[in-house]
């Protein structure tokens, strides 16, 4: 009899030590995979605290998709379109950076989406008529670039007026 009660106890102990040993093993994965828990609590607290952030990022984006409404509204053909310039607006800073490998594979996308090269020449040569452009200032350039790209023959901008014949005494 006391046989028979440890081949039960036994028998027992093996239908239940398979399942608990697949058991712990997915434990121990599902925690090596989740990563560290302090971590997360950590991540979620300031998510809480940054809204500011957020929406300043949503302006950014709000800022961007009006320069690409006012560039198709006046700009008639491909260069207003949006992927035309977004490319070509990078062509021209890019090259103005001095950084042309970089700005010849962003060319070639430019010409492979159909937008018109001449547009970019433009858009340079107006940018370049303008004169030096404070290189610690990035929203300068970008805001010329933007300008020069809606209307490549605008007046020079951020320079000194030309003197005129006539002078105040």
């Amino acid at each position: 009899m006391g046989r028979r009660v440890l081949q039960a106890q036994s028998a027992v102990l093996r239908h239940l030590a398979v399942p608990g040993l697949a058991l712990l093993l997915g434990i121990g994965s599902a925690i090596a995979q989740s990563g560290d828990l302090r971590a997360q609590d950590q991540s979620g607290k300031p998510a809480a605290t940054n809204s500011a952030p957020s929406a300043e990022a949503a302006k950014e984006s709000q800022r961007k998709t009006d320069e690409f409404v006012e560039a198709s509204q006046a700009i008639n053909g491909p260069a207003g379109n949006p992927e035309c310039v977004w490319l070509g607006r990078r062509v021209v800073v890019l090259m103005w950076r001095d950084d042309l490998d970089t700005a010849f594979r962003h060319l070639d996308l430019y010409d492979r989406f159909g937008c018109p090269a001449g547009h970019i020449q433009a858009t340079f040569r107006c940018l370049v008529r303008q004169g030096n452009i404070d290189p610690k200032a990035p929203d300068t350039l970008n805001g010329r670039v933007h300008t020069c790209w809606i209307n490549p023959s605008a007046e020079t901008q951020g320079t000194a007026a030309a003197p005129s014949g006539t002078t105040n005494r």
